[in-house]
């Protein structure tokens, strides 16, 4: 299983976007906390599906503090032809969203 739960920070919240069948789709950047100070910063996207995506877009923006639950899936990025693991991306599609810390 690829089942996963986070804590994140919110880097940048996109927006909203609709597809032509009405579903509606929230993608945010996050970065998992840091306990170490040398040690590199990990961005992720969300992908946020459905009537949960509604809430997102309107609640949640930069710096707020969010717990995710949700599959993880490693997508490649296309640059050019070369294809190697700097190319890769981590994505999360998200099923549960709480708050744990937002930005007043």
């Amino acid at each position: 299983m690829n089942y996963v739960l986070f804590t994140v920070k919110v880097i940048k919240n996109s927006g909203q976007s609709f597809f032509s069948d009405g579903t509606s789709l929230t993608e945010l950047t996050v970065q998992l906390p840091q306990f170490r100070k040398n040690t590199s910063k990990v961005i992720l996207q969300v992908s946020i599906w459905g009537k949960l995506s509604f809430d997102a877009a309107k609640y949640y923006q930069a710096d707020d503090y969010i717990i995710i639950e949700g599959y993880i899936s490693i997508r490649n990025i296309d640059i050019g032809r070369v294809v190697s693991s700097l190319n890769k991306q981590v994505e999360i599609s998200v099923f549960k969203l709480y708050p744990l810390f937002l930005k007043s």
